[in-house]
């Protein structure tokens, strides 16, 4: 566990109690300081659905946790529970002596209630993430998704598409795969979009999803014993998915619906997850589908709708690093199309490239040790005028 390195005065002695929580499950952590040490500390998981509608978090775990411990006089939470008087006047007469509950707000004492925060957000990450390799977890949400979504059939493969640009500029597609619950990284895959077709993020969905499913009409008749036998690859879009999960709320799943309906497949399932209330929707449903309140199903959704957008966000920084190197090699003399092709091949961001030494550059074939020292000076050159800008991803520092 994480430990405080803050200084507490030797007059010190409390609890510290703090909590994370997801969908399903929250995590509880608490330190015990005594004469400005800590000299315990301990952490809980707990299923939401064990906590009482309308109970916290907080005040459901202070009492388990001193229905077996004895109370010192003070206890520092993150946030104070509604019913505080009342916890308080119940660990008082249990306790034998006065017992407040307070929650710091500035000062050493916050400082430390935040390591506190910190390590029950890493326990519950380390439970959580032996948790979703769980296949019986797994099917019990898989389950949850056909049933809410009356699914003809569970949905063993789930694919997830997300669209990430900036102000429509660079904007790119990731697919990432789920399949019987779990990540299928090798199935991944990413897509470009030519920026002068000016998408905004509901049509570049539907060209996406064309893309793709284009694809797996392609491929799906493909005879993978005989190509096997050939010594070639597997297609990479040949087998389809249960259900498609696409970033968004109403707008993008009827752009999804519509790339299906155009190209006449009728026996994949659609849902949308958007971002702001966490609601499930259907293609040409007016409401939104409401999952239970710790749902597994909707963590799964959520799961895959989050790893959807972090690919999509990697892809999206390295395509405006390309651009930004494209952009600053047009400046430099002497550099025709195929020498900047193979910088752009060779470095592929203005990051890798201004790592590299003039000896390095001129080992690319056409470049030379001339052109290379020019390229190492104006590269110099433009990092002194460019210097509160993070190459890297664009942003201003």
């Amino acid at each position: 566990a994480e430990t405080s390195g803050t200084f507490l005065s030797e007059n010190f002695s409390a609890d510290l109690i703090a909590t994370h929580s997801e969908i399903t499950h929250s995590a509880v952590t608490l330190f015990s300081v005594r004469h400005g040490r800590v000299v315990g500390s301990r952490s809980w998981i707990l299923d939401r659905a064990d906590v009482l509608e309308g109970e916290s978090v907080i005040a459901a775990m202070i009492s388990k946790i001193y229905s077996e411990l004895d109370a010192p006089s003070e206890i520092l939470v993150d946030e104070i529970p509604e019913d505080a008087e009342v916890i308080e006047n119940w660990l008082t007469e249990k306790a034998g002596h006065r017992v407040s509950v307070a929650q710091p707000l500035r000062g050493d004492k916050l400082e430390v209630i935040n390591t506190v925060k910190r390590n029950a957000n890493q326990a519950l990450i380390q439970y959580l993430s032996k948790r979703s390799n769980d296949s019986a977890v797994s099917g019990r949400a898989l389950e949850e998704i056909a049933n809410l979504l009356d699914l003809p059939e569970l949905p063993l493969r789930i694919e997830c598409f997300d669209i990430s640009n900036i102000q429509g500029k660079h904007m790119v597609a990731s697919m990432v795969v789920f399949e019987d619950g779990q990540i299928k990284k090798s199935d991944y895959r990413r897509f470009a979009i030519d920026d002068e077709a000016g998408f905004d993020d509901t049509r570049a969905m539907h060209h996406v999803l064309t893309r793709r499913l284009k694809r797996y009409l392609a491929e799906r008749n493909v005879d993978n014993s005989e190509v096997s036998d050939l010594g070639g690859a597997r297609p990479k879009f040949a087998y389809p998915p249960q259900l498609i999960v696409v970033d968004g709320g109403a707008p993008q799943v009827a752009a999804a619906a519509r790339a299906l309906a155009e190209l006449g497949i009728s026996d994949i399932s659609i849902c949308g997850l958007a971002k702001r209330l966490e609601e499930v929707w259907l293609p040409e449903s007016k409401e939104p589908i409401i999952f239970p309140r710790h749902s597994e199903g909707l963590y799964l959704l959520q799961r895959i709708r989050d790893e959807a957008h972090r690919f999509a966000i990697t892809f999206h920084r390295s395509k405006r690093s390309k651009v930004m190197l494209e952009s600053l090699l047009d400046d430099i003399p002497k550099l025709g199309e195929s020498r900047r092709t193979a910088l752009l091949e060779k470095y592929g961001s203005v990051t890798a490239i201004r790592k590299a030494s003039a000896s390095d550059i001129a080992m690319i074939p056409g470049i030379g040790s001339n052109i290379a020292e020019l390229i190492v000076t104006h590269l110099q050159s433009e990092a002194q005028t460019q210097g509160h800008i993070n190459m890297e991803t664009g942003e201003i520092t």
